[in-house]
């Protein structure tokens, strides 16, 4: 009995293991998902989306660094389908 108990503890373990790392990965995702939809909302003008005032952008700016950089590196790589290749793949 003793055993059937452990071996149920262990299986719930194990399940609440993995629903939270599941739980972790979605929230992160949404996390990631919603920095793209605010790089967009303050630097819409780039791509021709009407953005917010100058001076809300010019604020935020500051908070945008490592999203400007990564729109400008991928207007490096825009016309080099194997630079982006190797971006994407993280190869030095």
């Amino acid at each position: 009995m003793k055993a059937l108990k452990n071996w149920v503890r262990s299986l719930w373990q194990s399940a609440d293991t993995v629903m939270r790392s599941k739980a972790v990965e979605t929230i992160e995702y949404e996390i990631e998902e919603l920095d793209n939809i605010f790089g967009i909302l303050v630097l819409g003008a780039f791509m021709g989306i009407p953005s917010p005032p100058i001076h809300v952008s010019m604020e935020l700016l500051p908070l945008m660094t490592k999203d400007l950089s990564i729109m400008l590196d991928r207007i490096t790589t825009a016309h080099d389908p194997l630079g982006d290749l190797f971006s994407v793949l993280s190869i030095d």
